[in-house]
C-alpha cells in the first residue's frame, strides 16, 4: 500500500486542520494581537518610560535574577531527584514520585499562603531560621523559594525519561575500561542527559518568569525590593494604568516567545542527540 493511501485511511485532514487553526487563533493569536494593538496607542517616549522606569528595572532584576537562580537550583536537585527515582527501589518511591507533581496540581495561591506561613518568623521552618537572622517570608529570598517550589517538576519530568532510557551497558563498559564513578558520571552519563537537563532548566526558568499567585503571598510587594514584573503589571491594572501594563505585557510576551523558541530548539537538539547516541 502506498504512503498516499495510508494517509487517507483516516480522512478529515483539512477539516481538523481548519479547526486547529481556528482554535489556536481564537485562544492564542487573538489575545496576543489585541495586546500589540493596544500598544499602538503609545508613543515611543511613553513606551520607554513604562518599560524602563527605575521601579520597572528593579522588578526586571528581581524577576529574571530569582527565576534564573531558582531554575539553576532546580537543575541540580531536580537531576538528583530524577536519579533517585529511576535508579533505586525503596519504600515510598511511588509517593515521592507523586509528590514531585504537587506544584502542578496545587493552586498557586494555596502554595503562596502555605510557603508564607511555613517561612514566617513563627512558622515551622522560619522559627529555626530566625535566630540566625535569616528572614524568608516577605523578602526577595521568599520570592526565590516560591519560584524554586513551582519549577522543580519541570526539571524532574524532563530528565527522568532520559535516565530511564539510558543503557546501563555504557556505564559497565566505562567501568571495565577503568573509569571510577566520578569519571563515569561526568564524562559518560552527564553528556548524555545534559540536553534534557538544559531543556528542564529553560522550562523552569520560563515558568518562574510568569509566576504570580504564589509570589504575591510570600512577598510583601515592596517596589525596588520584593516586586516582580507580573505583580507590577497587576498593580498597574489596579491603578487603571492600562498603557503601562500593556507595555510591560508586550515585553514579557517577547521574552516568553524567545524562551519558547529556545525550548523548542533544545528539545530538537535533545532528540537528535539521543538518536545519534
Amino acid at each position: 500500500m502506498s504512503l498516499s493511501r495510508q494517509r487517507k485511511v483516516l480522512p478529515g485532514f483539512r477539516l481538523t486542520l481548519g479547526f486547529t487553526l481556528f482554535y489556536l487563533g481564537l485562544i492564542v493569536l487573538v489575545p496576543v494581537a489585541a495586546t500589540f494593538a493596544k500598544l499602538g496607542g503609545l508613543t515611543w517616549a511613553e513606551f520607554s518610560r513604562a518599560v524602563a522606569s527605575p521601579v520597572t528595572l528593579a522588578a526586571y532584576r528581581l524577576s529574571f535574577g530569582a527565576s534564573f537562580f531558582a531554575a539553576l537550583v532546580n537543575a541540580v536537585f531536580g537531576l538528583l531527584v530524577a536519579w533517585v527515582l529511576v535508579r533505586y527501589q525503596f519504600w515510598g518511591k511511588r509517593l515521592m514520585d507523586a509528590l514531585v507533581d504537587l506544584p502542578f496540581a496545587l493552586p498557586t495561591a494555596v502554595a503562596g499562603i502555605t510557603l508564607a506561613s511555613l517561612y514566617s518568623e513563627n512558622g515551622w521552618i522560619g522559627r529555626w531560621l530566625a535566630p540566625f537572622g535569616i528572614k524568608v517570608s516577605y523578602t526577595s529570598l521568599g520570592v526565590f523559594v516560591a519560584l524554586t517550589f513551582i519549577g522543580l517538576p519541570f526539571v524532574v519530568r524532563t530528565v527522568q525519561p532520559v535516565l530511564e532510557d539510558f543503557d546501563l551497558e555504557i556505564e559497565e563498559a566505562a567501568a571495565s575500561l577503568g573509569a571510577n564513578r566520578f569519571k563515569t558520571f561526568f564524562r559518560v552519563i552527564l553528556p548524555m542527559i545534559f540536553p534534557a537537563l538544559l531543556t528542564g532548566f529553560a522550562l523552569a526558568f520560563a515558568r518562574a518568569l510568569g509566576e504570580y499567585g504564589s509570589v504575591v503571598f510570600i512577598s510583601s510587594n515592596i517596589p525596588f525590593r520584593t516586586q516582580i514584573v507580573p505583580v507590577l503589571i497587576m498593580n498597574k491594572l489596579e491603578q487603571f494604568d492600562y498603557a503601562g501594563a500593556t507595555a510591560l505585557a508586550v515585553v514579557m510576551l517577547a521574552v516568553s516567545f524567545l524562551l519558547l523558541l529556545a525550548i523548542n530548539w533544545l528539545q530538537w537538539w535533545s532528540t537528535r542527540h539521543r538518536e545519534q547516541a
